[in-house]
């Protein structure tokens, strides 16, 4: 990602005090668009993550280094509540992950009596983690959600055999717990012996799930918002995208983004979001479903996400925005964002193509004129090659595994 082609949306306070550090705490990619972002206005940007991740990489931030012997969360733990980290007191100190907003969530008031920390509800923000949580809140929320089925045993499967529906998710409470086992989101049970397995092979990994319908309809019909909600739970901003495809299709990552004006997603997202009392960043996911006309929920994540470039892009740098807000500094409202900006990763695109060619359902010449419009590319940077080259090779191994 280019920082110079950013716009910030912030004033500067006038004094020559320097701005304080930002940490950023895992995140994957969605942490380099964070940091170069930031790194931008000389703010010293550092990042703790795994050892390979792509942003440890990038000339932007400085990737501080955990001690390889002992398991990531414990370590990264250990550096920020230990004298080593004790030269970045007062840092701002943002999650980019789901399990480092878990580890923030849990460990506030220890992390909060040393660095700067966002808004926020924790208890909220467990909530939103975990799955079943998300989805019951829904239901008393009054927004439509796919039908869900807690189970806890294979004996609970068996009971509800004869209301189940096909295809089904086999679906984690907590996402990034199952990710890290399987190098997935879910699996996806097309009849009841498959369903017996996928649920035998999560149990056997100690992975709590749950059944949930899957929404027939090609991933066009998914769209997400996003808000900041103050301590009153009003929204700060209102933001719109919808995708256009994915890969793997129905359940990887998207591969092609656009930012859109969609309607009725705000007035859903916010019934959740209120009932809940979440605060801060917020991204809420639905799915139309064609059957009965109604949005339904996918999920709700309480952090930046991968599409974080896209946002600032259209307008509306995240990064900075949360970042003045924990500090202080005096900014303009975040008021209209600019439609129809895309966001392509060209490998994975490529092979969502593939995918939906086989299945007849999208022609190469169909693709080429999908993707003739200027989009950014989600990965490349000219100015900072290197997490680009490595986030390349890890989606080639990836792809070439699947």
């Amino acid at each position: 990602m280019d920082a110079a082609r950013l716009k910030t949306n912030m004033a500067e306070p006038r004094s020559h005090t320097p701005l304080p550090p930002v940490i950023i705490f895992g995140g994957y990619f969605v942490t380099l668009t964070v940091g170069v972002s930031l790194a931008a206005r000389s703010i010293p940007v550092y990042v703790i993550n795994e050892r390979w991740e792509d942003a440890r990489f990038s000339r932007h931030v400085r990737a501080i280094r955990l001690p390889a012997d002992a398991p990531y969360p414990q370590s990264a733990m250990g550096f920020l509540t230990g004298n080593d980290s004790n030269h970045l007191k007062g840092s701002v100190l943002l999650a980019g992950g789901d399990e480092e907003l878990e580890i923030m969530a849990k460990n506030r008031k220890t992390l909060a009596d040393k660095f700067r920390l966002d808004l926020s509800n924790p208890v909220a923000q467990l909530m939103m983690l975990d799955k079943l949580a998300t989805y019951t809140a829904a239901k008393e929320a009054g927004v439509a959600t796919p039908r869900f089925w807690q189970v806890r045993s294979k004996e609970d499967i068996h009971r509800l055999r004869d209301e189940l529906v096909y295809p089904l998710i086999v679906k984690p409470k907590v996402s990034h717990i199952f990710q890290k086992k399987f190098k997935a989101k879910f699996f996806v049970a097309e009849g009841f012996d498959q369903l017996l397995e996928a649920h035998r092979v999560a149990e056997s990994a100690n992975v709590e799930t749950l059944l949930v319908e899957k929404i027939p309809g090609p991933d066009s019909m998914c769209c997400s918002y996003y808000t900041y909600l103050d301590e009153e739970s009003n929204p700060l901003f209102d933001f719109t995208k919808r995708i256009i495809r994915r890969y793997p299709m129905n359940m990887g990552l998207a591969s092609y983004h656009i930012t859109d004006r969609v309607e009725h997603v705000r007035e859903l997202s916010l019934k959740l979001l209120r009932h809940v009392g979440l605060q801060g960043l917020a991204n809420v996911e639905f799915k139309y479903d064609e059957r009965d006309g109604q949005l339904k929920l996918m999920e709700c994540n309480a952090r930046f996400t991968a599409a974080n470039s896209l946002v600032a892009r259209a307008g509306f740098d995240l990064g900075n925005f949360v970042y003045n807000r924990i500090v202080g500094i005096s900014q303009p409202p975040l008021t209209d964002f600019r439609a129809g900006v895309r966001l392509w990763d060209p490998l994975r695109d490529w092979c969502a193509f593939l995918e939906l060619r086989k299945r007849g359902e999208l022609t190469f010449m169909q693709w080429i004129a999908s993707i003739m419009h200027w989009s950014s590319i989600s990965y490349f940077s000219w100015r900072d090659p290197l997490p680009s080259i490595f986030r390349l090779w890890k989606t080639a191994k990836i792809i070439l595994r699947s």
